[in-house]
């Protein structure tokens, strides 16, 4: 027995096999309408049938916008869209983005042969669109002179920047001879050089733009050397001149909103830019001023007159501290010395002479320390302080001690 799968892995294989191909995800399906029904979500489904057969649709609340009538039971339409399975039923069905009444087949079909024609010969080719410049002074218009479009641009311009020119080529947008002069305008802005061109109008229906879709309109905005600004009908409204211009606008009000810069917020950017430079600057020279003052100190300290001060005040304070030092040395010295003087003087006979003491010499001239060191009649001779006396001994006595 081989490998059993579920009914939802079956149902995923089968839309992503819808989902893979590429004709099932663009196609055009005509047919009847019929079961239809719009429900309260804002989501339409219906059923397309003809003689033989028959296709569920649904058409989701977010696509009704491209929706210009009401659809009704027994309608011959053409829904553009694509065709998926709905999982929980197991079930196709076509999805639909667009509806359109079966009369107007005519023109999609013209539509897509040029889109694709065009495609295929590179007008649509991303790497060839000219950059819109981002402050423009001269802003080209080609479009109908009355109506809402022209407003809703001059009003928006004037709010922006009102210091922008605006160079309208009053054209033909609808109806014979509308493309050729639409390409007259386009040719004659470019003549004059502006900055970028704005080529639209207002919204309508399919016939209403069919300017926008041909062949000569497309190539003319290819061939300008100006930058072209397609803002074509309303946001769902997508014409060839959209594919070829260098960008699109959903509408005439976003075109100029994207072509015209904000003066306010330029000016505002502007005062942001020069607080920045200016404080760069200030940093920059306060930088700079402080390095100048390092630089300056180093070349002080490195400086000849510099050093010879710093040398001279090493050898003042050098000076200063060696005659501290050798002061106070002969201050000691002197401390001492008059110590030693003192002392010297205690032990000076001369001293002993002044408090009335004598000094006794013998024959010999040495000092008499003894009464047993003389005999009767040796000559003394008695130092006094103020001379000497010559005596003979006498007699002498020798002294009674108590501990006798």
């Amino acid at each position: 027995m081989g490998q059993a799968y579920t009914v939802t892995e079956i149902n995923q294989y089968i839309k992503n096999m819808f989902i893979r191909d590429p004709y099932l995800n663009h196609i055009y399906v005509k047919g009847e309408v019929s079961n239809c029904k719009y429900h309260t979500s804002g989501h339409i489904y219906f059923t397309l049938k003809d003689s033989q057969g028959q296709l569920t649709c649904v058409m989701f609340a977010g696509q009704r916008r491209g929706l210009t009538f009401l659809m009704e039971e027994g309608q011959s339409v053409i829904v553009l869209g694509s065709i998926s399975v709905y999982e929980r039923d197991g079930k196709y069905q076509l999805y639909a983005n667009k509806i359109i009444l079966d009369g107007l087949g005519a023109l999609y079909e013209r539509f897509e042969k040029l889109k694709k024609d065009l495609q295929a010969e590179g007008l649509f080719d991303k790497a060839k669109k000219k950059a819109i410049p981002p402050y423009p002074k001269r802003v080209g218009i080609v479009t109908a002179s009355t109506g809402a479009a022209i407003q809703d641009i001059i009003n928006i311009s004037k709010r922006r920047n009102p210091y922008v020119q605006l160079i309208l080529y009053p054209a033909l947008v609808q109806g014979a001879g509308a493309a050729e002069s639409i390409v007259r305008g386009i040719k004659a802005l470019d003549k004059l050089k502006p900055d970028v061109i704005i080529v639209g109008r207002g919204g309508g229906s399919i016939e209403d733009l069919w300017a926008f879709n041909e062949e000569i309109v497309a190539r003319a905005i290819y061939s300008s050397s100006t930058p072209i600004i397609s803002a074509v009908g309303h946001e769902t409204d997508v014409t060839i001149a959209d594919y070829v211009a260098d960008l699109r606008a959903p509408t005439p009000s976003a075109a100029a909103e994207l072509a015209v810069n904000d003066y306010i917020t330029f000016t505002n950017l502007l005062q942001d830019y020069k607080r920045r430079i200016f404080k760069a600057a200030m940093n920059n020279v306060t930088y700079h001023q402080s390095k100048l003052r390092e630089l300056k100190l180093r070349l002080l300290y490195a400086s000849p007159s510099y050093q010879i001060k710093q040398k001279r005040q090493q050898l003042m304070d050098m000076e200063q501290r060696l005659s501290y030092l050798m002061e106070r040395k002969l201050k000691d010295a002197q401390h001492r010395l008059e110590l030693y003087i003192t002392r010297l003087e205690g032990l000076s006979p001369l001293a002993k002479l002044k408090k009335g003491y004598a000094l006794v010499r013998g024959e010999d001239g040495l000092p008499v320390q003894s009464i047993k060191k003389v005999i009767k009649d040796d000559e003394l001779m008695i130092t006094l302080i103020d001379g000497e006396i010559i005596s003979k001994v006498v007699d002498t006595r020798e002294l009674m001690r108590e501990d006798r």
